[in-house]
């Protein structure tokens, strides 16, 4: 897919990321009336399962987006990664724009409830977002140049991303997020920065192709 094709995607993406604000937007009013915060407040099992579904069904809607926009295994990969970091980032500024939340990047936040729950301060999925979006545009760009498939090395992607998953769910395994508030201190800051280092040889594999 041609690099100058990522407008409607990156438009879809913004649009998803609307929509998926403002349904926090009313799960906020309806449990958290006075600001989210942590510790967090226990809600009902069948509204967790609604949103559970709801997560599964917007990365359905993004896989499905990019299985119909890349032209090969690879691409769509990387159509992937644009949308989820596009949508990811974009979040955030509507939320922003809707609640002005969040405070800053050190605020903590529910990421994901798949296959438990992610909490993390909101700078660091918004710096993988960032590597994401730059390792899509690249192999789009390779993409449009040859023929051949991007050189791409799955073994230190996997690698990175369960590392980046162990701080995610770091707190969730080691702290009772219903009962106590954590800090910036309490993340993982050392297990994520490893995960994203066992990237940067492969950003840097992918960008000697451009």
């Amino acid at each position: 897919m041609p690099v100058k094709k990522l407008s409607p995607i990156t438009f879809f993406a913004i649009s998803l990321a609307f929509i998926e604000a403002v349904v926090v937007v009313y799960l906020r009013e309806l449990y958290y009336p006075e600001g989210f915060y942590f510790p967090l407040k226990l809600i009902p099992p069948k509204i967790l399962l609604t949103e559970i579904l709801r997560e599964i069904a917007t990365i359905v809607v993004i896989t499905a987006v990019s299985l119909a926009n890349g032209k090969n295994r690879i691409t769509k990969f990387a159509t992937f990664l644009f949308i989820f970091g596009v949508w990811d980032i974009f979040y955030y500024v509507w939320l922003k724009t809707l609640l002005n939340w969040p405070q800053n990047l050190f605020t903590w936040d529910i990421l994901f409830l798949i296959p438990v729950t992610w909490v993390a301060p909101v700078l660091a999925p918004a710096l993988v977002s960032i590597v994401m979006i730059i390792m899509a545009i690249s192999i789009l760009y390779i993409q449009t140049k040859t023929e051949c498939p991007v050189k791409f090395n799955w073994i230190l992607f996997i690698s990175g991303a369960v590392v980046i998953f162990v701080s995610f769910v770091w707190n969730t395994w080691n702290t009772n997020l219903v009962t106590r508030q954590p800090t910036a201190s309490d993340f993982p800051w050392l297990i994520f920065i490893i995960g994203v280092l066992l990237w940067s040889p492969l950003l840097r594999i992918i960008l000697s192709q451009t």
